[in-house]
């Protein structure tokens, strides 16, 4: 006997036609491909504006370690102290570069001579503010300070100086390149 299988009239056959899928509705591929597009948008949106909050965050950090530095700086520079003239002038020497350390090597005896004959003077920051951001990674920063000298009848005099000052990042730290006082 052959293994064939006999088909009765009126029954369905094994490898017939199949009955016909029902169609998708076009309008449910539109909608994921929509949302598809939507969901898409939303990330690239929302990259773009945490990329934008971090640059401006550094920015701000950036603007904030600057001007905590200049601020000290000019706390310091316009605070010697006679009684430790060579401190003062070491700090000074120690917190500059360019410029200002170059003045300062050349005329250190010079300056440790004049604070070391000067009155105790007390400098105060009054304000302090980026007036640019220089290319080279520099940035100007103006500075408006007091200093109050004490005469040894014990009358204070107060002078109001303003500053600029170009501040400098060597690796971690911030040096100050060059001084000038604005008249």
């Amino acid at each position: 006997m052959s293994p064939r299988k006999r088909i009765e009239p009126g029954t369905q056959a094994a490898f017939g036609d199949l009955a016909p899928r029902p169609r998708r509705r076009p309008g449910l591929a539109v909608l994921v491909a929509a949302a598809t597009v939507l969901v898409i948008a939303a990330v690239a949106v929302s990259a773009a504006v945490l990329v934008t909050h971090q640059r401006r965050y550094d920015a701000a950090v950036r603007d904030v370690a600057v001007l905590g530095f200049v601020r000290t700086f000019m706390t310091h520079y316009t605070s010697p102290d006679p009684f430790h003239a060579n401190d003062y002038a070491d700090a000074v020497l120690a917190q500059s570069t360019g410029q200002l350390a170059d003045m300062y090597k050349k005329r250190m005896n010079e300056i440790v001579v004049q604070v070391a004959r000067a009155e105790p003077t007390q400098g105060t920051v009054l304000d302090a503010g980026i007036e640019r951001w220089n290319d080279d990674g520099t940035a100007n920063v103006v500075v408006a300070a007091e200093t109050t000298t004490t005469l040894p009848d014990g009358k204070k005099i107060e002078n109001e100086n303003r500053w600029l000052a170009t501040a400098v990042q060597e690796g971690d730290q911030w040096k100050i390149s060059n001084l000038m006082q604005v008249i």
